[in-house]
């Protein structure tokens, strides 16, 4: 017997006190149970139990040894049954990165949709507009909208496009712009994860014309930066789908509307699995199947 099983046939002896009753719970013989005890017994050097012909009984060390394991025991059972689950498509844990505005907007009603088909799935998801470490953080998935992927430690799944446009508010003096190189760098709102500037790269397909966005502003949120251009205070350049409520109701309109920059990839990142585990791989295609009707922006 090897040893999980016989601390576990001891645990159940300690709780109802009759190794018959283990027995039966167990499907084993009474002589079977009174052969694993005695052996535990012998490999620790101790009795620990007290038996007559009507019950068992802990010893002193005996109480003492099932307080000190029973922690241990139930631990390794739980560690068992996550592993178990992680195994089915229908059960287990997830935890998934995402971006925040795209937590917030987006993620919820995939979430919802997923659990009314899996119940048994539950979810910890961990929002963050940084680029976390998949692996040392200890996520199942993350959800990315960057640059093509370029990391060769992880693996991912491409699941569209994501285009950008410049935004600027309806009635400011970027309105009337023709060229990105009317648009002085303090003028350019700039998104970065670590709140830094980055290069905006625009092309209208004949010509590039770079731009270093950030000097007077930058941050890592899309809100604030679509916030401040539709107060007047310059043009960001955001995801279409991101500023589509925007454009809308008009507070903020697209500028430049020739000169766009490369597009972005919105991506599933995995740690790197041989196979992804069922629960994740049916989660991913059911996150790739709702997203065309959660991100349309008509651009």
């Amino acid at each position: 017997m090897n040893d999980y099983k016989a601390l576990k046939t001891f645990l159940l002896a300690a709780e109802k006190r009759s190794f018959a009753q283990v027995a039966r719970e167990l499907d084993m013989t009474p002589a079977a149970v009174t052969r694993a005890i005695a052996a535990l017994e012998a490999d620790l050097g101790v009795q620990l139990f007290v038996r007559t012909t009507r019950q068992v009984s802990l010893t002193t060390d005996g109480a003492v040894f099932a307080a000190q394991i029973q922690p241990a025991i139930a631990a390794l059972d739980s560690a068992r049954k996550d592993v178990r689950n992680a195994h089915k498509a229908d059960q287990g844990r997830l935890r998934i990165s995402a971006p925040t505005w795209f937590g917030k907007a987006v993620l919820p009603p995939i979430l919802s949709g997923f659990r009314q088909l899996h119940p048994l799935i539950s979810f910890e998801v961990s929002l963050s507009d940084a680029l976390v470490d998949i692996v040392d953080d200890d996520f199942d998935l993350a959800i990315r909208i960057s640059s093509q992927p370029s990391d060769k430690f992880t693996i991912w799944r491409k699941i569209r496009i994501v285009p950008r446009i410049l935004v600027a508010a309806p009635r400011s003096r970027f309105v009337d712009m023709q060229h990105p190189g009317e648009l002085a760098p303090d003028d350019c709102l700039a998104y970065s994860g670590e709140s830094r500037r980055e290069n905006w790269i625009l092309s209208d397909g004949a010509s590039t014309h770079t731009i270093s966005a950030g000097r007077a502003f930058s941050a890592n949120s899309g809100e604030v930066l679509a916030d401040m251009a539709a107060d007047g205070a310059g043009v960001a350049l955001l995801p279409g789908f991101h500023i589509a409520e925007h454009l809308k109701t008009g507070r903020l309109v697209h500028v430049l509307q020739n000169w766009s920059p490369p597009d972005l990839w919105l991506t599933l990142y995995y740690p790197p699995y041989q196979t992804l585990p069922p629960r994740i791989a049916s989660f991913s295609t059911y996150f790739e199947q709702q997203i065309p009707a959660l991100m349309t922006t008509g651009l």
